[in-house]
This record gives C-alpha cells, sequence and structure tokens, in this order.
C-alpha cells in the first residue's frame, strides 16, 4: 500500500496543479454553484467517460483522464461547499480554498487507505469501465438524496459520496499512469 500512497500522491499533486491554475484564471467562481450543481456536473463528466468507453469517440477530444481529473476537482469542491456553503459572490482569497483543498484531499486519502486495508486493494483487479460505473452510480445516488432533500434513512451523506467519487477517480488515473509506464512499444 505504500506504492499506492505515493500514487495517491502524485495524482493528487496534478489535480491540484489543474485546480490552482485553473482558480488563478477564473477566481473562486465555483463558490455560486449549489452542491446540486456540481453534482450534476460529475454527472456530466462520468456520462462523458461512458459514452466514450461504449464507442470510443470523442467529439470534443476530452481524453478520459481529463474527465477523471474532473471528477477528483469537482469532488472537492463539493466537499468545499457542503462545508462552507454557498456564496453570493466569489470573493475568496485563495489560499483559504487551497488550504481546504488540500484538508479535503488528505481526507480523501486517509479513508482510502482505510478501505484499502479491508478491501486488499481490489480496485487493483478492477477495469476502469467498473469503477466508471461505480463513480456514475455514486452520483445517481448523491443526485436522489439531495432531491429528498439531504434525509436519508440509512445511507451515508453527501459527503460520503464525494469522497469514494474523487477516490474512484485517482484509482482510474493511476491505472493510467501504470498503463503508460509499462507501454514498451517494439522497434523493428
Amino acid at each position: 500500500m505504500q506504492k499506492t500512497s505515493k500514487q495517491f500522491d502524485q495524482v493528487i499533486s496534478e489535480c491540484r496543479n489543474l485546480f490552482s491554475h485553473k482558480l488563478t484564471d477564473y477566481g473562486a467562481s465555483f463558490r455560486v454553484l449549489r452542491p446540486s450543481s456540481l453534482t450534476d456536473q460529475l454527472f456530466i463528466k462520468v456520462k462523458s467517460l461512458r459514452n466514450f468507453q461504449s464507442s470510443g469517440i470523442s467529439k470534443v477530444g476530452e481524453a478520459a483522464e481529463e474527465n477523471f481529473m474532473a471528477i477528483v476537482n469537482y469532488s472537492i469542491i463539493g466537499l468545499i461547499q457542503l462545508e462552507k456553503g454557498v456564496a453570493d459572490d466569489f470573493k475568496q482569497e485563495n489560499t483559504e480554498i487551497l488550504n481546504l483543498y488540500d484538508r479535503f484531499a488528505h481526507e480523501a486519502k486517509e479513508l482510502m487507505l482505510k478501505k484499502n486495508h479491508d478491501y486488499g486493494e481490489a480496485w487493483r483487479e478492477m477495469r476502469i469501465s467498473s469503477i466508471t460505473d461505480l463513480i456514475y452510480q455514486k452520483v445517481l445516488r448523491t443526485k436522489q438524496i439531495e432531491d429528498n432533500a439531504g434525509e436519508t434513512l440509512v445511507s451515508e451523506g453527501i459527503d460520503a459520496n464525494y469522497f469514494d467519487m474523487l477516490n474512484y477517480a485517482v484509482f482510474c488515473l493511476i491505472k493510467f499512469s501504470e498503463e503508460k509506464e509499462s507501454f514498451k512499444p517494439d522497434f523493428i
């Protein structure tokens, strides 16, 4: 699991770098979004992934990796919004937003390490398409919880689903990075 811990950190570093650049470009404009809007953004990304996985065609040209990175970042944004609430403007300190990003990424990693221990890193034997389906399921669950005004009888809340989507997306990004490392073209 030490390898997974390092790989998780590398993926999060790349996602955070993208998030930080977008934060510089757009400010914390996401602060005006309600959690349900973020869930719908996650829905769009996972639908795009499923369509690409089924057809092999992306007319927009987004790579699967870009969509998984977006899922990581939208999940963290969702967690930020759940904690801070929706703002009418987005005048925020970038440092505060990045600190929240780091905190939620750390909490996701701690959760991932616990689950990896219990499940024996089963995700390593799974197909990326199956993990994508699990993210889709989590998005649909989150939408249902939101439609129920956040009320659940026995289920975890919206935050738990955001954490799971984040970690599943990280697993896919790790799997992509391992595929690239193991690819060795044959030269004639």
